[in-house]
């Protein structure tokens, strides 16, 4: 799910991260640049409006890429990009992992309700054909996981945080096995991916207001951030989703000790 904060409830898990987990370090950009950068970013997400309708999923990776590029961030990618109708999962730190892992591919994420209100990511969210999760209604989670399933079916990739919240990079939540059924049902493959960011600062943590978190990363001299994908796991037919999520989970751990050397 896109960006959590630290929810509570059965499958809003809380993440122990929080303002205490940014280091101080970061060296501000030139003074003027996060104005511009802000300005920048309203206009790539009205562009947006325009072309992505017109050209879906090239459309999608041109707005992921711009919106990255225009904040200063730079993207580094590792590993094969996933063949459409992979289940992708990753961990979560930050809305920017959204963008991170479409700059690639055309995928529909998976996201909490309340991110189709959020301003700019919620648009980018609505026109990359986001799959909301109503976690007020746990009795709803059958149906998510059956949209995900005819979606894999169909030939697209579906990107998910089975976390279920963000954390600071540093410190990563349980893979929560729900969503792996979907692969399980569908025959699907799964792609663990790693997200790094070179600065704690891109974490979305804590009491944090996307407006608060677009601000800070928007006045930092520069960010990287590299995607690491790890190798494919092929579900068996009846797979056990509890295992094939510590599978999942385990390969992405491994990915971040190689990304770390």
């Amino acid at each position: 799910m896109i960006a959590g904060g630290t929810p509570t409830g059965l499958w809003q898990p809380v993440s122990g991260c929080g303002d205490h987990c940014r280091e101080d370090a970061d060296r501000p950009a030139a003074r003027g640049t996060a104005t511009l950068r802000l300005i920048a970013l309203g206009a790539v997400l009205l562009g947006g409006l325009l072309v992505v309708p017109l050209l879906r999923g090239v459309g999608v990776r041109w707005l992921a890429r711009t919106m990255l590029a225009v904040l200063g961030i730079r993207l580094v990618r590792r590993g094969p990009t996933p063949r459409p109708g992979s289940l992708l999962v990753a961990n979560h730190v930050s809305w920017l992992d959204i963008l991170v892992l479409m700059a690639g591919a055309p995928m529909r994420p998976v996201a909490k309700g309340e991110v189709g209100a959020w301003p700019g990511v919620g648009i980018f969210a609505g026109l990359s054909g986001a799959i909301f999760i109503d976690r007020s209604r746990p009795k709803s989670l059958p149906t998510t996981i059956a949209e995900v399933t005819e979606s894999l079916r169909s030939g697209r990739t579906v990107a998910a945080f089975p976390e279920g919240t963000t954390f600071c990079g540093v410190d990563q939540g349980r893979f929560r096995p729900a969503l792996f059924q979907a692969a399980v049902d569908a025959g699907a493959p799964v792609v663990p991916a790693a997200i790094r960011y070179d600065s704690t600062a891109a974490a979305f943590i804590g009491e944090d207001t996307l407006v608060d978190s677009v601000r800070r990363v928007a006045a930092l001299r520069s960010l990287t951030v590299t995607l690491v994908t790890a190798p494919v796991l092929r579900p068996a037919p009846g797979a056990d989703r509890r295992m094939l999520a510590r599978a999942a989970q385990s390969s992405m751990g491994v990915t971040g000790y190689r990304l770390a050397a």
